[in-house]
């Protein structure tokens, strides 16, 4: 039974079992016919030992092992005939841990050197001595203890072994699901948007040619159509990943910034702090907020400058988008898609985000990333 299940921690139940074991073993052996004197003392001494050696059977199975088999040659030298419960618990324990080789031989080596010490330090014949050798360690009970933790051992190496098989269906099930979104959503749109922004490239061309004003609608049409095909393009590439392209996170930030100049209004980036190696989650996060921050400030903000900071520190990252747009700080900015998918992303990782118009004007988008620095 595992303990934890009745909501009683681990180290508690360890040491109910310890202390219940030990008090059986001084019970059983001050019930009986035992020696008085130092020897007494000592014989119950190693008995209360033996049993409390095992609230550390998980942390250290094989220490244990060998502290309860010196116990039960110790008080069988002291004069007390007690079945060893504290190295039967050991045994199974120890094999339960994978230590089975090990098991084997502590086992077989401690049933020589019972025999032996009962020679040696038991009155009466040799077949008394073997006896009360026996009744210290049964080997019909040591194999029963060997039986018992093997079989929890495979128990336990089945269950994690079903539990790793679902999570590989499931996360090829998902994969599956994803591909398949991608083709609908390719065979859906791509051919369509595609022509639309054939079309409206050609007739802004042909107006041009003519010496024509090109009226504002077909202009923004075109504009959406590229928009349209950029975010098709990433959203099917998101989709399509199957962890064989390395996503993008921090490194690509600067390619990202220098990319969106060319379309954007001026962005200067700063970077505070000793770069150090983060988690891929949190990199791809950080990405994906500094991405979607500059989009927001090309398609809203009528900004002529965007300022992107990256802070690294001790244990979080922190990132912060700026512009000196048009957003009046007494104006609720409306959560859209975007900035509903940043603090979802955020969240996730356990860090905070803060997305709201600036005191002096303009928009910011602010966001601490717990780490625990990879290198």
């Amino acid at each position: 039974m595992d303990i934890r299940r009745l909501g009683v921690p681990a180290w508690a139940g360890d040491w109910t079992i310890a202390v219940a074991v030990a008090a059986l073993l001084l019970g059983t052996g001050v019930s009986q016919a035992h020696p008085g004197g130092g020897a007494g003392l000592f014989g119950s001494v190693v008995l209360t030992a033996g049993g409390l050696a095992l609230a550390a059977r998980r942390r250290a199975p094989v220490l244990v092992l060998t502290v309860t088999g010196l116990c039960a040659v110790g008080y069988l030298a002291a004069g007390f005939d007690v079945l060893s419960v504290a190295y039967l618990v050991a045994v199974y324990a120890a094999v339960r841990a994978g230590h089975r080789a090990l098991a084997v031989t502590a086992s077989v080596t401690l049933v020589l050197v019972l025999h032996v010490t009962a020679l040696l330090f038991r009155d009466g014949t040799g077949r008394e001595a073997l006896t009360q050798a026996r009744s210290v360690l049964e080997v019909a009970w040591l194999i029963a203890a060997f039986a018992a933790g093997e079989a929890l051992r495979q128990a336990e190496r089945r269950a994690e072994e079903a539990e790793r098989t679902r999570e590989e269906t499931a996360r090829r099930r998902a994969d599956e699901e994803r591909l398949h979104i991608a083709r609908e959503l390719h065979d859906a749109l791509t051919h369509q948007i595609s022509v639309i922004k054939v079309q409206s490239e050609v007739a802004v061309h042909i107006a041009r040619r003519r010496g024509e004003q090109v009226p504002e609608t077909l202009l923004a049409i075109q504009e959406a159509g590229r928009e349209a095909t950029q975010e098709l393009r990433a959203t099917l590439g998101a989709l399509r990943d199957d962890g064989t392209i390395p996503p993008r996170t921090l490194d690509a930030v600067p390619e990202l910034v220098k990319r969106f100049q060319t379309t954007g209004p001026k962005t200067i980036l700063t970077i505070e702090g000793r770069p150090y190696g983060v988690p891929v989650t949190v990199g791809r996060t950080a990405y994906r907020i500094v991405q979607e921050a500059l989009t927001n400030i090309a398609r809203h903000a009528d900004a002529t400058t965007a300022f992107v900071r990256i802070e690294y520190r001790p244990a979080s990252l922190a990132l912060r988008v700026d512009d000196d747009g048009e957003a009046a700080a007494d104006t609720a900015p409306t959560p859209g898609i975007g900035l509903l998918g940043m603090r979802e992303r955020v969240t996730a990782l356990g860090g905070r985000l803060c997305a709201e118009p600036r005191s002096e004007g303009g928009f910011t988008v602010q966001a601490e990333l717990p780490v625990e620095q990879t290198s």
